[in-house]
């Protein structure tokens, strides 16, 4: 991790995937320090997993440097996935599809919840991480993208 990173996408996919070459190949320690750090992440649904200090059901955790609790699968599964668009931060209305997406079912003080759905906690942000349930790749509007550019611009 010596080469400068002005940001960090940590997408969607299986937290056991993506997180055993973190460790296997050494990186996960230099990146959690980096992030510590105030390195800007945009965490897409298992991404999220990947952040969180705790995971309901879940003993092994991976970088852990945001302050949140997330239940996986929170909204079914694979054939359960939908779409839907509510309001989002400073952004309006954002369309969002969700994928076995968890959601963070609790905060603490300094998380600042971003936009929730059904009454889930779907979106949050901590100092320069953006954790995301859904998918926003997926969908035809970079408005999310453009937000995790800014932070990574002011950073």
């Amino acid at each position: 991790m010596e080469n400068p990173l002005d940001g960090l996408v940590l997408p969607g996919g299986e937290s056991t995937v993506q997180g055993k070459p973190l460790s296997d190949l050494g990186i996960l320690e230099p990146l959690r320090e980096k992030i510590q750090q105030d390195l800007p992440v945009l965490a897409t649904c298992d991404g999220l997993i990947l952040l969180a200090e705790n995971v309901k059901n879940q003993e092994k955790r991976y970088l852990a440097t945001l302050p949140v609790t997330v239940k996986r699968n929170a909204y079914g599964r694979q054939l359960g996935s939908f779409t839907t668009a509510f309001d989002f931060a400073d952004l309006g209305q954002v369309p969002a599809t969700f994928i076995r997406a968890p959601c963070i079912s609790e905060v603490e003080d300094e998380v600042e919840i971003l936009s929730k759905h059904q009454g889930k906690i779907i979106a949050a942000r901590y100092r320069n991480q953006i954790e995301l349930s859904f998918h926003p790749e997926v969908d035809k509007s970079d408005s999310i993208h453009s937000y995790f550019l800014k932070i990574c611009q002011t950073k």
